[in-house]
């Protein structure tokens, strides 16, 4: 498993660059205690987590560090006040929307019986994602998108975009056998993270490649 990166920190928090294949968080069951979390919490004991990604995304994570600076982070995701962006490759040739932001505006229900999984439900909570079309690949009938979600939902952007039936390729989740196949991971990234410092006030921009 590679080891994550610290790409900034201070005595109120961490930036931390997460490799797919890696829990958030510790998972239930003795195989699922190695995580994120975990590590940093070695380096940094005062680490609190604050939101989480997917096991299989990769990318930008925030930790506070003591108690305070996890209220203010919390309550700054809570307010929308922290912007996020990933990029993303799915399958098929997305058309690009008519402005150039597209809008996904479709309530997410936990599937109970087949959980973890997601769906889309009108009884579900209200989930919106932006979207834009960054290139299309015709050979590999492919699209590159960049999404911004505006809540904050388990597998938010994982099952919109299976619901506009352009599935984020290697997803094993949402994925049919097709996308799945073309990619020997989630190709799914947080690329940029926007946010206020809690102490300072000070904007703070973090950015990280996508590895595919």
């Amino acid at each position: 498993m590679p080891e994550f990166n610290v790409l900034h920190a201070d005595a109120t928090l961490l930036v931390l660059d997460k490799p797919a294949g890696l829990l958030s968080v510790p998972g239930k069951g003795e195989d699922k205690q190695d995580c994120l979390s975990g590590r940093v919490q070695q380096r940094f004991a005062d680490a609190r987590v604050v939101h989480r990604l997917d096991m299989a995304t990769s990318g930008l994570l925030v930790m506070a560090l003591g108690a305070a600076a996890q209220r203010s982070l919390n309550a700054a995701f809570a307010s929308r006040q922290v912007h996020k962006r990933y990029v993303a490759v799915v399958a098929g040739l997305l058309a690009p929307p008519v402005t150039e932001w597209g809008f996904i505006d479709l309530p997410i229900l936990l599937d109970w019986p087949n959980r973890p999984r997601r769906i889309i439900d009108p009884q579900g909570q209200p989930s919106c994602t932006c979207w834009r079309v960054l290139k299309h690949d015709p050979t590999g009938q492919t699209t590159r998108l960049e999404l911004e979600p505006v809540t904050g939902r388990s597998h938010q952007l994982r099952v919109h975009l299976q619901a506009l039936q352009h599935p984020i390729l290697g997803d094993a989740l949402y994925g049919t056998p097709a996308s799945l196949v073309k990619a020997n991971r989630l190709l799914l990234h947080a690329t940029r993270l926007e946010l206020t410092h809690p102490v300072s006030g000070q904007a703070m921009v973090f950015s990280s490649e996508p590895p595919f």
